[in-house]
């Protein structure tokens, strides 16, 4: 090819694709980004006093609101030996899953989105980590003022020991609710990542987990917005990749002519 002619963009994949990163390099990444999450739950320990207090303040805060009780979902958990042990099952054994399946789906079938989506839980993590930490929370199951019921230790599975002798995890970290951020950050991943008509069924990913986490009483409403808000914030921050449209159908991809010396496209021949 002549040293003076430009050589062809190579065309983006209409889905957006792009080089996949190194799995070796991802799967370290993401065990660490896992241990630091670990670390950080377990970090608050100690403020069971201020934990109190916060939830009461939090309590308080949804009754001036004027926010829905958390009860009004319990109660309609509680009427079903199905529907309270589904719940159960459902905050118990989803949360991680479907958060890793989602990740392995667009590594391998979009990278690009791949990179956005964990760049975005990075984000969303490390702001739930910082407020975990400046926020020390009991959730409202521990909470007598609010009249709950902890299902998942009424009726199982339990997820949670003895708050006095777990060591596994920070059960004082009820703000925000990181169920809820990290399932409405897959089902947006995967409306955007995605072209089919229900794509945006997803939506009741984050829907779902929203009712469950308080209707077992794991989270207060407010625990969910902020979760929401904190999610919002990473999406307006890092941007998706841009989707190249399709070409119609039967006809090979445009292929970027050469630029003028005033950096106006000159038409592909």
């Amino acid at each position: 090819m002549p040293a003076d002619q430009p050589v062809p963009a190579e065309p983006a994949a209409p889905d957006g694709s792009a080089a996949r990163p190194p799995l070796l390099r991802e799967l370290l990444l993401v065990g660490a980004l896992y241990t630091v999450y670990r670390l950080g739950r377990t970090a608050a320990e100690g403020h069971v006093p201020r934990a109190f207090r916060n939830a009461t303040d939090v309590w308080h805060l949804e009754r001036l609101l004027h926010l829905p009780a958390e009860g009004d979902i319990q109660r309609v958990l509680l009427h079903s030996d199905v529907l309270v042990h589904a719940a159960n099952a459902f905050y118990a054994t989803v949360h991680f899953p479907a958060t890793v399946a989602f990740l392995v789906w667009t590594y391998w079938r979009r990278p690009a989105y791949y990179v956005w989506i964990r760049r975005v839980l990075t984000v969303l993590t490390g702001a739930g980590l910082a407020l975990h930490l400046l926020l020390p929370l009991a959730p409202p199951r521990m909470l007598e003022a609010t009249g709950l019921v902890d299902t998942a230790r009424v009726y199982g599975p339990a997820v949670y020991g003895d708050p006095a002798t777990d060591s596994l995890s920070n059960q004082f970290a009820a703000m925000p609710s990181l169920h809820v951020g990290w399932a409405l950050t897959v089902a947006v991943g995967l409306i955007a990542a995605t072209r089919s008509r229900g794509r945006w069924l997803w939506l009741l990913h984050p829907l779902v987990t929203f009712l469950v986490v308080v209707g077992t009483a794991n989270h207060y409403w407010l625990d969910g917005i902020v979760a929401i808000a904190l999610t919002g914030a990473a999406l307006l921050l890092l941007r998706p990749p841009v989707r190249t449209p399709a070409p119609p159908h039967g006809l090979p991809p445009a292929v970027p002519g050469p630029r003028s010396p005033l950096g106006v496209q000159a038409p592909a021949h």
